[in-house]
């Protein structure tokens, strides 16, 4: 059966178009010197990370989630500190879930060879049904091929409204995710699994009521997945909403973890770019603001 037992402390900066849209107005396929300015700043993320752990934090229970485009250097240095990696599957900026690499993903995974291999994927079981259909294939295959080469799988699960779903709400997103989204979760992970889906780690959008987030947990344990983990994701929010997930879900059997990453590093790095912050402050805001949340989290759950 799937599982994760650890506890999992992720950073994850696996952003790729989104990142180079947004931080440094690139659109469409980089060139060579732009692809080297936005490496260079997913290596100040991670030094970030590295300064975090070098205050003492356990450094078996933290990872870093980072991508093959813009992460090299990470990925090499992640392997030779000896910290958990994490490397993302999905084509950047889809609504429908593909593979990054296309038919030669089998490959890709195995010449990376993370420990982790995370998957991002939109999925409500009131949305289109035959998108849903070739996104569940493709993600069973997924789960096959890591679980007989002893790879953990990783599931970012977003369930985005649907204009009707909205409509019950009368467009208030807030309260979508408070009245509606839990209860949309459930179905996913249970269609899902009905569809051959079972990772290891399930990676979900944080939930304002420890109830809700127990409800969550049962569904993705159910029918014997008793070691199954789930992680709770940012969504790029304020660090007091952030904060507020995390002592919610950190006492819920079944969470283990958390994978922050905006939050902690896009003011930072917009600083950086800005000229407002040197190099090294950059660095040290990262490694404080992830730090803190690491020590937020251990503490909790003592």
């Amino acid at each position: 059966m799937p599982g994760y037992t650890k506890e999992l402390l992720v950073l994850p900066f696996d952003h790729r178009a989104s990142f180079q849209e947004k931080m440094f107005g690139i659109f469409g396929a980089p060139n060579a010197e732009q692809t080297a300015l936005v490496s260079s700043y997913k290596t100040i993320i991670f030094e970030g990370f590295e300064r975090a752990v070098a205050t003492g934090l356990p450094k078996d229970e933290m990872g870093i989630l980072v991508d093959e485009q813009f992460g090299q250097e990470v990925i090499a240095r992640t392997i030779k500190g000896g910290y958990t990696l994490c490397i993302c599957a999905e084509k950047s900026g889809q609504d429908e879930f593909d593979f990054e690499h296309g038919d030669r993903w089998k490959q890709s995974i195995e010449e990376t060879n993370p420990d982790i291999l995370k998957v991002l994927v939109r999925f409500n079981t009131g949305g289109e049904e035959e998108m849903n259909a070739r996104q569940a294939a493709r993600l069973a295959d997924l789960g096959r091929f890591l679980a007989s080469t002893n790879r953990k799988y990783m599931f970012e699960l977003l369930v985005p409204a649907t204009e009707s779903q909205l409509a019950q709400v009368k467009g208030d997103k807030k309260v979508y995710d408070v009245e509606l989204r839990p209860a949309l979760m459930i179905e996913a992970i249970r269609e899902l699994q009905k569809a051959g889906v079972d990772p290891d780690i399930w990676k979900l959008e944080g939930l304002d009521r420890e109830e809700d987030f127990r409800r969550v947990v049962e569904v993705a344990r159910a029918n014997g997945r008793t070691e199954v983990g789930c992680i709770l994701l940012g969504r790029g929010e304020d660090e007091a909403k952030v904060r507020h997930w995390l002592t919610v879900g950190a006492n819920v059997p079944g969470v283990i973890g958390f994978a922050v990453g905006r939050t902690i590093w896009w003011e930072p790095l917009k600083a950086l770019r800005a000229g407002t912050m040197t190099r090294d402050q950059a660095i040290d805001k990262i490694a404080a603001t992830y730090g803190s949340l690491c020590r937020l989290w251990i503490d909790a759950r003592k």
